[in-house]
């Protein structure tokens, strides 16, 4: 009698053990569906640096979500039924899971490095405003690339990675086509009035505080960047020492079911 009470206690143990691995799961593939919609607008910067593993790595925490929501049941089902089959294929489909969400959370935790000023500096300087396209890929960078800034820039009330003063210290594309005298920084970095317009452009041309944002818009795309990432990447890691206990005691109630 004892003996049945411990085996329906330890049942019990696991079962709640793979609700909050199911809750969980279907937190993660929200958290993650809600980095993939890029609600920001900051892929095309991404894109244009070619290392857009982020992204990918919450497209494979969306996945491994779901995942961990489907096996949890598979779990619970063959705890209530002590199928040794069922808790078989529920341990190995698992595992597989597991080891894609490692990927998952290590990659988001990788990225946080990889977000630094000059990453983005490089690219604002070889793609806002480029007039000289080479292939489909190029100019669809230039696009993205321009528009994003363009917005970012209007928005936050700020201009260029770390001040008006990268439009002129640095070579860009931006200033071959426009004179320093005529346009030292885009026409987005000048305050505007409710018509969308700048107050007073030549105020702004010369740099006037008044009339010229002043700050960087650095923040303002590594923050949101660095957060989701840390997102990912440490409510994947939660996860994945939770599911660790959970299968660990699973394969111990497994060795005990009787053929």
């Amino acid at each position: 009698m004892k003996e049945d009470s411990g085996v329906r206690f330890f049942q019990v143990i696991l079962i709640l053990g793979n609700v909050v691995i199911g809750l969980s799961g279907l937190a993660l593939t929200a958290e993650c569906i809600f980095f993939i919609s890029d609600q920001n607008g900051l892929y095309p910067l991404l894109e244009a640096t070619d290392n857009d593993d982020i992204f990918g790595a919450a497209w494979i925490g969306l996945f491994t979500g779901f995942c961990f929501f489907v096996l949890a049941l598979l779990g619970i089902v063959g705890i209530m039924k002590s199928n040794r089959r069922i808790l078989m294929a529920y341990l190995i489909l698992m595992f597989i899971v597991y080891c894609f969400e490692v990927a998952s959370s290590i990659t988001a935790a990788t990225q946080r490095d990889f977000f630094i000023p000059n990453l983005f500096l490089k690219q604002m300087l070889e793609f806002y405003q480029n007039q000289n396209p080479f292939n489909n890929d190029n100019l669809w960078k230039i696009t993205g690339v321009t528009n994003t800034w363009n917005r970012i820039m209007l928005l936050n009330h700020c201009c260029g990675v770390n001040g008006p003063a990268d439009w002129q210290t640095y070579s860009s594309k931006f200033r071959e086509v426009n004179s320093d005298s005529a346009y030292p920084w885009p026409t987005q970095c000048c305050v505007m009035d409710n018509m969308g317009q700048p107050l007073n452009l030549d105020a702004c041309k010369l740099g006037v505080s008044n009339y010229v944002y002043l700050n960087g818009c650095y923040d303002q795309i590594a923050g949101p960047l660095t957060r989701h990432a840390w997102g990912v990447a440490w409510f994947g890691f939660a996860i994945l020492c939770w599911t660790f206990w959970v299968l660990l005691g699973t394969m111990f109630y497994w060795t005990r079911i009787e053929y």
